[in-house]
């Protein structure tokens, strides 16, 4: 399946509803939001999922929120919208892709692995320090995130 994948220039509820599913804290989205490129996965003009990307130090950027809608997971649209990643990346003169993501997350683990990023560190406590609510995660207590990365060449 071929997605569009394009600027996100307005936030509708059904963006942020996917975007909640990646990330609870809506007082972090709304600060990396202001900060960041915003884009969009659809087909067919139905929306599959969102990308967020942050520069967070010079020639680093970093995916601070990628979501695909429960109905289309496991297609290869995660796939998809880390490769635009690394191509608006590479298009833009930076060096270095980042993720950070919950010690409980297999699937994404897998998926960011599996398209290039190594682990690089562990923050400790991320989970308990950032979010108020107790986050479970495959009958697991989410505590830390670990932090992936892909050097571009």
């Amino acid at each position: 399946m071929n997605l569009n994948i394009g600027t996100l220039n307005k936030l509708t509820e059904q963006h942020y509803e996917l975007l909640f599913e990646a990330d609870p804290n809506k007082k972090l989205i709304s600060k990396y939001l202001q900060r960041s490129f915003c884009f969009e996965a659809t087909y067919d003009n139905e929306l599959f999922g969102v990308l967020i990307l942050l520069p967070t130090h010079p020639e680093t950027l970093e995916v601070v929120n990628i979501a695909v809608v429960s109905t289309q997971r496991n297609k290869g649209i995660g796939h998809q919208l880390l490769a635009f990643a690394e191509k608006y990346a590479r298009n833009n003169s930076y060096r270095c892709l980042e993720i950070g993501t919950g010690t409980t997350s297999f699937g994404q683990l897998y998926l960011y692995q599996k398209c290039g990023f190594r682990v690089v560190g562990v923050n400790q406590d991320f989970f308990t320090i950032h979010y108020d609510k107790e986050i479970t995660e495959n009958n697991l207590i989410l505590k830390d995130m670990i932090r992936l990365r892909k050097i571009l060449k």
